[in-house]
C-alpha cells in the first residue's frame, strides 16, 4: 500500500503546475476590464415637486389633516388604534400565501445568483469509464478501464461573467423589493377589508334601527285605520316602506360574510375560519387628527416598486456588458490527469497515466449578425426598463396625490352628511308627532323616514371611505416596512 500511495503521489505532481497556473490567473482577472456601460443610479426625468398639492385642499376645520412632517410609516395600522386590526395584519404578514410566494421568489433569485457566480471559478470533474471492445470480424475482445481528473477555467478578461454576476445581484435586489411591495399590499388589503366589514356591520345596525321605527309607525297606522282615521292607502304605504327597508338587510349581510371570507383567505385560512370571531360588530376605525406624509423627495426611497424598477434598470444595464463580451475572445485554462489500462489493477501502474495542460482560445469570426443583434436586444431592454422606471415614479406621485385629495375632500362630504342626519332626525320626530296628532298626512312621515335612512347610511359609508382613503394613502407612501439606504 505504501508503494501504491507513492505512485499516486508522483503522478499527481505532474499536474501541480496546472493549478499553480490557475491561481496565477487570478491576478490577471482582478486587473481585467469589463466591457459594457457601468451602471449609475437612475435619475428621474420628472422634477419632483417641493410639496404635495393634495395637502392644500383640506378645509381648516376638518377633523384630520395630512401634513408634510416626517412620516413614520413602518407600522401605520397602529395609528388606527384597533387591536383586532393589528392582530389581523400581524397574522397576515406571517401567513399570507402571496407573501410566502414572494419570499420563495427571493430565495430563487439568490440561488440563481449563486449559479451565475459559480461561472467565475474553475471547475474540476472526476471521470471514469469501462469499455469492452473487440473486432467485428472475430478475434480477441479486450477491456479498457479509464479514470482521471479534468480541470477548466474560463478567464474572464473582458468581464462578461462579472457583468452576468452584477445583473444577477441586481435581480436579487429586485426580488427583495418585490417582497416588500407584496407586504405593503397585504397589510393594506387586510386593513381595507376590515374597515369594509365594520362598515357593513354598522349599516346593518342602521337599517335594523330604522326598520324598528318604521314598523312602529306602520302599527300606529293600522290602529288609525281600524279607528277610521286614515285610509287603507296609508297602511299600504307604511307596509311598503317597512318591506323596502327590510329588503336592504340581506344584501348588507351578504357583503359582511363575503368580507369575512376574504379576510380569512388573506390569513391563509378557510373562508369561514374567522366567522365567529369577526361576526361580533365593532366600530369603523377612527383616523388620527394629524397624518404626517413627508415630502415627495422621500417617496422614491420608500416605495418598493420604485426601488424594484431601479434594480431592474441595473440588471438590464449589466446584461449589455454580457452581450458585448461576446465580441471578444474567450480564454480558458484546461488541465487533465488520466489513467488507462486493460486491467483495473493496471490503473495504478506508473506507466498508465497521462497528463495535459494548456490554454485555449475561442474567438467568433462569423455569427451572421447574432452578436450585434443581441447587443441591440439588451440595449432596447435597458431602454424599456428606464421608461418603466419613469412611469413608476409618476404613478407613485399620482397615487399619493389621489389619496390625499380623496382623504381631504371626503371629510368635507362627511361634515355635510352629518348635518343632513341631524336635520333628518328632527324631521322624522316632527313628522311623526304631527301625524300622530292628525295635523299632517302620512306622506310626510314616509319621506322623512326614507331621508333619514338614506343620510345615515351615506354617513356610515363616508366614515368607511375616509378610513379606506387613509389606508390607501399609507399604501401609496410605501408604508408597511422599514426601508434601508441603498448602497
Amino acid at each position: 500500500m505504501g508503494n501504491m500511495g507513492e505512485r499516486i503521489r508522483r503522478k499527481l505532481q505532474g499536474c501541480t503546475w496546472v493549478f499553480a497556473g490557475l491561481l496565477g490567473a487570478v491576478a490577471l482577472l482582478t486587473a481585467g476590464c469589463k466591457v459594457g456601460p457601468d451602471y449609475r443610479p437612475t435619475k428621474t426625468e420628472t422634477a419632483l415637486p417641493a410639496g404635495w398639492d393634495g395637502t392644500t385642499v383640506a378645509a381648516p376645520d376638518q377633523a384630520s389633516v395630512a401634513t408634510t412632517e416626517a412620516a413614520q410609516l413602518s407600522e401605520w395600522w397602529s395609528v388606527l388604534n384597533d387591536p383586532k386590526l393589528t392582530q389581523l395584519v400581524t397574522d397576515a404578514l406571517h401567513a399570507n400565501l402571496d407573501l410566502r410566494t414572494a419570499v420563495s421568489a427571493l430565495r430563487q433569485a439568490r440561488a440563481a445568483y449563486e449559479v451565475t457566480k459559480s461561472g467565475f471559478w474553475p471547475t474540476l470533474n472526476a471521470t471514469g469509464s469501462y469499455q469492452r471492445t473487440g473486432p467485428l470480424g472475430g478475434g480477441r475482445a479486450g477491456d479498457l478501464f479509464q479514470d482521471g481528473l479534468d480541470a477548466a477555467w474560463e478567464l474572464d478578461f473582458f468581464g462578461g461573467i462579472r457583468r452576468g454576476i452584477e445583473s444577477a445581484d441586481a435581480s436579487v435586489l429586485a426580488a427583495l423589493e418585490n417582497e416588500h411591495a407584496v407586504l405593503i399590499s397585504v397589510a393594506a388589503e387586510v386593513a381595507i377589508d376590515y374597515v369594509n366589514l365594520r362598515a357593513f356591520q354598522q349599516r346593518i345596525q342602521i337599517a335594523n334601527d330604522n326598520l324598528k321605527a318604521q314598523q312602529h309607525t306602520a302599527e300606529l297606522t293600522r290602529q288609525k285605520f281600524k279607528g277610521g282615521i286614515v285610509s287603507g292607502l296609508d297602511v299600504a304605504n307604511a307596509e311598503a316602506t317597512v318591506a323596502s327597508t327590510e329588503a336592504t338587510i340581506p344584501l348588507l349581510e351578504t357583503g359582511e360574510l363575503q368580507t369575512i371570507y376574504a379576510l380569512s383567505v388573506l390569513l391563509a385560512r378557510p373562508p369561514a375560519a374567522l366567522k365567529e370571531e369577526l361576526s361580533v360588530p365593532g366600530p369603523i376605525p377612527q383616523v388620527p387628527a394629524r397624518v404626517p406624509v413627508g415630502l415627495p423627495s422621500a417617496l422614491l426611497q420608500r416605495r418598493p416598486d420604485v426601488r424594484q424598477s431601479e434594480a431592474l434598470v441595473h440588471a438590464a444595464t449589466a446584461q449589455i456588458g454580457v452581450a458585448e463580451s461576446a465580441w471578444f475572445p474567450q480564454f480558458s485554462l484546461t488541465g487533465s490527469l488520466g489513467f488507462a489500462s486493460d486491467t483495473l489493477r493496471g490503473l495504478l501502474r506508473s506507466d498508465s497515466g497521462t497528463w495535459s495542460v494548456g490554454p485555449s482560445v475561442t474567438w467568433p469570426i462569423f455569427t451572421a449578425g447574432r452578436i450585434q443583434a443581441n447587443i441591440e436586444v439588451q440595449n432596447a431592454a435597458q431602454e424599456q426598463a428606464l421608461i418603466a422606471y419613469q412611469k413608476t415614479v409618476l404613478t407613485a406621485l399620482q397615487d399619493v396625490e389621489n389619496s390625499l385629495v380623496a382623504f381631504a375632500l371626503e371629510q368635507q362630504h362627511r361634515q355635510l352628511l352629518d348635518q343632513a342626519v341631524k336635520a333628518n332626525t328632527k324631521a322624522v320626530d316632527l313628522a311623526t308627532q304631527l301625524y300622530t296628532q292628525g295635523t299632517t298626512d302620512f306622506l310626510s312621515v314616509i319621506v322623512a323616514q326614507q331621508s333619514l335612512l338614506g343620510s345615515q347610511d351615506a354617513l356610515a359609508q363616508s366614515n368607511q371611505a375616509i378610513a379606506v382613503d387613509l389606508i390607501s394613502l399609507y399604501k401609496a407612501l410605501g408604508g408597511g416596512w422599514e426601508p434601508k439606504p441603498q448602497p
